[in-house]
């Protein structure tokens, strides 16, 4: 924590300059970006020291950012598509259009100045969240209810039973048809409602070596399902843990304080579960390494994985962003 407060405190005052101020720049990128129609911040971090990182960007900057028909979609652990409407900010890496450089304490700071600073550009407030509480007030309402209202399912394949208006018989049809349905300037927005840890309980042969037990818990990993659709568009495909956090005992609340749970069907009947239930409906398929290697729990591979940060050229405690030019358009 120490570490921390130090980074930021010794960025804090670049944060008050006309010029060189870091969260100046990369708050007027983001902005001028979306506001020019490349409303899509891809973050590469390039599985840098600061591992984790995105995932905390990507709430920050949606969260912020995306209310009245407005805001920046954040895009983590996903390759560029070259398309134009994306941005490409990097972490310590040169692969995108803007790069990021400085510790995690200084990082922080940096990003939570540039946010505030685009919703103002954008002519949102940073600090209220309406879809937030809109969807907390569904959830409510819906754990009220005796039964989920789900009518007939258009299809059942196997284990997994599918609802809506889909014309599909299958779900190789069904992911087909959505792929088909993304707009132009739209984006396919994966959520599950799984044990986001359930892949390390997927069996192993006896004696297995590393590859061979990373290999099975790949295969049984939900993540797959997004690296898989991606393949198949050129239309940004993100991916989140249904509920905002996992409960892992009942009584469990996030931090607006609602309750989380999740339902699942077993037998024809809609049970209310939790911790977040796995089992036959987890996806099947295989992940990129490389976004494995983000993974946290037994046998995370990171630490054998990841480029020592003695190798990599790091930006000291000073964070700046910069254009592949060195000038920010």
């Amino acid at each position: 924590m120490e570490r921390l407060l130090d980074d930021a405190d010794e960025v804090s005052p670049l944060l008050s300059r006309d010029t060189g101020n870091p969260g100046l720049e990369l708050g007027a990128a983001l902005a001028g970006a979306a506001l020019a129609g490349r409303d899509k911040l891809v973050l590469e971090d390039q599985l840098t020291a600061i591992n984790g990182l995105p995932d905390w960007i990507e709430e920050l900057v949606a969260e912020s950012t995306g209310k009245q028909g407005r805001g920046i979609l954040p895009v983590v652990g996903a390759d560029p598509n070259g398309t134009r409407d994306e941005l490409v900010v990097a972490i310590d890496s040169d692969v995108g259009d803007v790069r990021v450089d400085g510790p995690l304490g200084a990082q922080f700071l940096v990003w939570e100045y540039a946010t505030a600073l685009a919703c103002s550009v954008l002519g949102v407030n940073p600090f209220d969240e309406p879809n937030v509480a809109e969807s907390a007030a569904g959830a409510d309402a819906l754990l009220a209810l005796p039964d989920l209202p789900t009518g007939a399912p258009s299809f059942v394949d196997g284990p997994v039973e599918a609802y809506g208006a889909a014309t599909a018989k299958d779900l190789p049809g069904l992911f087909a048809e959505l792929l088909r349905a993304i707009p132009g300037d739209g984006y396919l927005a994966v959520t599950a409602y799984l044990d986001r840890l359930a892949a390390f309980d997927a069996p192993v042969p006896d004696g297995a070596d590393f590859e061979q037990m990373t290999d099975a818990w790949m295969m049984a990993d939900p993540l797959t399902l997004r690296t898989l659709l991606a393949l198949r568009t050129d239309r940004p495909v993100t991916f989140g843990w249904g509920g905002r956090a996992i409960c892992t005992r009942p009584g469990n609340t996030t931090r607006a304080g609602h309750r989380t749970a999740c339902f699942c069907r077993s037998q024809g009947q809609w049970r209310k579960t939790s911790p977040f239930p796995a089992g036959p409906t987890r996806w099947a398929g295989s992940s990129s390494r490389r976004r494995w290697a983000t993974w946290g729990g037994p046998g995370d591979p990171r630490a054998s994985r990841r480029t020592p940060a003695s190798d990599r050229p790091r930006g000291g405690s000073r964070a700046f962003a910069r254009s592949r030019t060195g000038g920010l358009r």
